[in-house]
């Protein structure tokens, strides 16, 4: 069943109402999938749970769906993870943002560092921030999570690294040591990963000085769109054999 993110808040009171659904989702809907008055979809408004929704109205430039069930399941994972990534150039921000969301991280904010390549200087370049909101939207919509996690503006690396509070701390760096993950898993979690490049030296040292431990998975050096979700699949197995 196609699942569609509204901005209109939604609530257990529109149970068997009917409402205008959002420009986006009645072309996506109804013109791109062609759907019909009877067909079914779910709807959900980023806050938590979904609903059945049946469009009851197509005209050519709008279209209505009548709410039925609420489901308040939310498919997040039992720990939260924060990422602070180093902003990358070209389409490597938009799969490590898409695939970070399909398993489940709660946040992503955005970094600069010392070898960071992609910075936001000019009112266009912020734009870059509503397109990978937009990704993890796309990406909440496809694998099923109802709460959105958000992409925040960017912030120095060593200002995200300073005010972390998470119970555990990592940072995907070469080391010839292994961190110690408690069992279970704290309900807060923190990676931080770099961009093309890595983190310096001066940056890992900056980090492990802060609480954060160093964190090698296997024996290759992962990409920065790879590490995300390499490091969100590890903790989940971490997790399931914990």
């Amino acid at each position: 069943m196609s699942r569609f993110f509204i901005e209109t808040p939604l609530s257990a009171t529109l149970i068997g109402q009917s409402i205008t659904l959002p420009d986006g989702v009645y072309h996506h809907w109804c013109k791109v999938l062609r759907a019909k008055v009877g067909d079914t979809a779910v709807l959900f408004d980023g806050t938590g749970g979904e609903y059945t929704a049946e469009l009851i109205s197509i005209d050519k430039k709008s279209a209505q769906a009548k709410l039925h069930a609420h489901n308040p399941i939310n498919r997040t994972p039992p720990f939260a993870v924060s990422i602070g990534l180093v902003m990358s150039r070209g389409d490597r921000m938009d799969y490590a943002i898409q695939k970070a969301c399909e398993m489940g991280v709660h946040q992503i904010q955005l970094l600069t560092s010392e070898r960071c390549q992609a910075h936001l200087k000019y009112e266009r370049d912020f734009k870059k921030i509503e397109h990978w909101q937009g990704v993890a939207i796309a990406a909440c919509e496809q694998c099923g999570l109802n709460i959105i996690p958000s992409i925040t503006p960017p912030v120095p690396l060593e200002s995200w690294v300073a005010d972390c509070e998470d119970a555990l701390k990592l940072v995907l760096a070469l080391s010839d040591g292994k961190p110690t993950f408690p069992s279970p898993l704290p309900s807060s979690i923190a990676l931080l990963i770099g961009a093309e490049g890595g983190l310096s030296p001066a940056e890992i040292s900056f980090a492990t000085e802060h609480g954060f431990v160093p964190w090698t998975i296997g024996e290759r050096v992962l990409r920065t769109e790879t590490a995300p979700v390499v490091a969100l699949t590890a903790l989940h197995m971490i997790h399931e054999l914990g």
